[in-house]
């Protein structure tokens, strides 16, 4: 587990970075901006976040303090860029790049779903290289990544980075409602005198067949 854990915003600020630098090389770094937007972002994304202005100006600067991330040098423009140095704080190799990056943006997940998450990012062989890419991060000294264990009925162990802290398990964060009490109340209402009427209908209907059976006969 690495020292000083990143919170949640910074996590998804250095790895909006590391799929950006890969995806979009054309337009990387990136203005404060453009950062915003792909954090904020709502495909490849678990969870979903809105972040602000103030909220990722600190993440970067966190970042920054720990040679995570910084401002990119000689670039041509007059607006501040911003790029990750994964690579060269812990010497990642593209395809370990390509991993953390998309645990980082996504959580947990396993060797198949990272395969596929990662096409555009680095295109790996099979799924033993992924696991190998895993095995690699997992075997750092502090290690990146560590497997969790298997959640019941499931066939595949899921993987997860260290870069918040060690993880004992992981759930995705329950939705709460985005409805008022109230507004609640008045729903369920709605619902319960849907339900009356289709069950009067149903009444009827099977009325309606059994009168039918009686005239057959």
């Amino acid at each position: 587990m690495v020292q000083n854990p990143l919170s949640a915003v910074e996590v998804r600020v250095l790895g909006s970075l590391v799929e950006k630098d890969i995806t979009t090389p054309d337009y990387y770094p990136l203005s404060l901006n453009a950062l915003i937007n792909a954090c904020n972002q709502k495909s490849n994304r678990e969870p979903i976040m809105i972040l602000g202005e103030d909220e990722v100006r600190g993440a970067l600067a966190t970042l920054a303090d720990r040679g995570l991330a910084g401002t990119a040098g000689g670039a041509d423009s007059r607006v501040t860029k911003y790029e990750h140095r994964l690579q060269e704080a812990f010497n990642l190799t593209r395809g370990e790049t390509a991993v953390l990056g998309v645990l980082l943006l996504r959580g947990p997940q396993t060797p198949g779903e990272l395969r596929g998450r990662t096409e555009r990012m680095h295109p790996f062989e099979d799924l033993e290289a992924v696991i190998a890419a895993l095995q690699r991060l997992m075997q750092r000294e502090p290690p990146l990544a560590k497997v969790l264990p298997r959640q019941p009925g499931t066939k595949e162990s899921r993987y997860v980075h260290l870069l918040s802290g060690d993880v004992e398990g992981w759930e995705p964060a329950k939705q709460e409602s985005a409805l008022s009490p109230g507004a609640e109340h008045e729903c369920l209402a709605r619902l319960e005198e849907a339900l009356a009427v289709l069950q009067r209908e149903v009444s009827a209907l099977k009325q309606q067949l059994a009168d039918v059976k009686k005239i057959s006969e």
